[in-house]
């Protein structure tokens, strides 16, 4: 059943009341045409209720645009969506990521996440090819996918708008990694379903690393908006040397600032019984809120980015399957994924607009019923990184 303009109704009662169902939702391919973002595929999904939210073919399937009923949530950095053919990976001296970072969901990997790293290739067995040179977070973002499909399916009375793609990330004597992406939502559903696989496509042992830098900007961001989240202790801080020298805490977020250097936190996220980690940022103003939730289990790791430059203003909620401590620490530990040909990982996430206080309400009790954050603004950092299990 599709619940629209406050009523409930089943596919023939809404057939009835349209020609298309394009009236009231669906998604939409289109081309962007002008500045850095010219030639970049784009389906535009729409479900009826208010929520609006584009996916950037071209950019690996991200989601860059989000908004319900007219309010921003997700980021739009100075870079703009620009287009891939313009992207120097290796530019900046690994930096020149930075000048494609824009969106509500950016993704990073598929081999590699966090700042820069000279990894090993023995693994290649290729004798010239001695150290693949990483950029920071990887290169799968700035990848084209290969679009499957897109459209709606009804099963009996539910209307499921959804897309599908391929991103390949290959090169000869190295990685052969593809990004199988499907994207869903229920007409009449404010929430987001993202299921990706990561499938080793060569015959080389490859390293794997995935985290979503996922943006929410203004207006859900703004001065009082509170960071919710199941923490059981604060693991590290960027910003640990001079821990209070900004005067921004982890959960209560500022107004812009000028001058601000970027905050990243990780905290050890605790699961419920079916292994769900929702954090969210809301905005009690408002009555309006974004929530993530991910698989403990595919996501073990998290970390929170605070840009609340001026000009920049954004907070990142970011699973990962690593520590923050980067690839080097990962294979010292023994926590780096390797995948073998055919191997595959999956990973289940959902976003869901928060659209009133109630539901505010509802979703903080959720994430305390999980695990009490800490109070403090500043809590200790334990130093704690626990080992990451099941990793061959």
């Amino acid at each position: 059943m599709a619940a629209l303009y406050g009523n409930t109704l089943t596919r023939r009662q809404l057939e009835a009341r349209c020609g298309q169902l394009s009236q009231f939702a669906g998604v939409r391919l289109m081309t962007l045409d002008d500045g850095v973002e010219r030639g970049i595929r784009m389906l535009e999904f729409r479900n009826g209720a208010g929520l609006r939210f584009t996916v950037l073919i071209d950019r690996a399937m991200d989601i860059a645009d989000c908004e319900y009923r007219g309010q921003a949530i997700g980021w739009h950095s100075p870079s703009g969506f620009r287009h891939p053919g313009l992207h120097e990976y290796e530019g900046e001296g690994g930096l020149a990521w930075m000048r494609s970072f824009s969106g509500l969901m950016v993704t990073c990997g598929l081999d590699h996440i966090l700042f820069m790293y000279e990894a090993p290739a023995d693994n290649y067995v290729y004798g010239p090819r001695k150290r693949v040179s990483q950029s920071i977070h990887g290169r799968v973002g700035t990848i084209p996918a290969r679009l499957s499909g897109y459209g709606e399916s009804w099963e009996g009375d539910r209307c499921i708008l959804w897309a599908e793609g391929i991103v390949s990330q290959g090169t000869v004597f190295g990685e052969h990694l593809e990004l199988h992406r499907r994207i869903e939502i229920d007409v009449g559903n404010p929430e987001i379903r993202l299921t990706d696989r990561v499938v080793n496509r060569g015959f080389y042992r490859t390293p794997h690393m995935l985290c979503y830098h996922i943006n929410v900007g203004h207006p859900v961001l703004d001065e009082g908006s509170r960071y919710l989240a199941p923490i059981s202790e604060t693991t590290w801080a960027a910003h640990a040397d001079d821990y209070r020298k900004q005067g921004v805490g982890y959960r209560t977020m500022p107004a812009p600032k000028t001058g601000f250097h970027e905050q990243v936190w990780q905290h050890e996220m605790c699961a419920d019984p079916a292994d769900e980690v929702p954090v969210a940022l809301v905005n009690e103003r408002l009555g309006l809120g974004f929530e993530v939730t991910t698989l403990k289990s595919q996501f073990p790791c998290q970390y929170q980015w605070q840009n609340m430059q001026a000009g920049q203003y954004a907070m990142g909620i970011e699973p990962s399957t690593n520590h923050v401590l980067g690839q080097g620490a990962a294979r010292e530990r023994n926590e780096m994924i390797w995948l073998e040909h055919g191997d595959e990982r999956r990973y289940d996430t959902r976003f869901r607009i928060l659209t009133d206080h109630q539901a505010i309400g509802q979703a903080e009790a959720r994430i305390q019923a999980i695990a009490r954050q800490p109070e403090e603004e500043y809590p200790e950092l334990s130093g704690h990184f626990p080992p990451i299990g099941g990793r061959s």
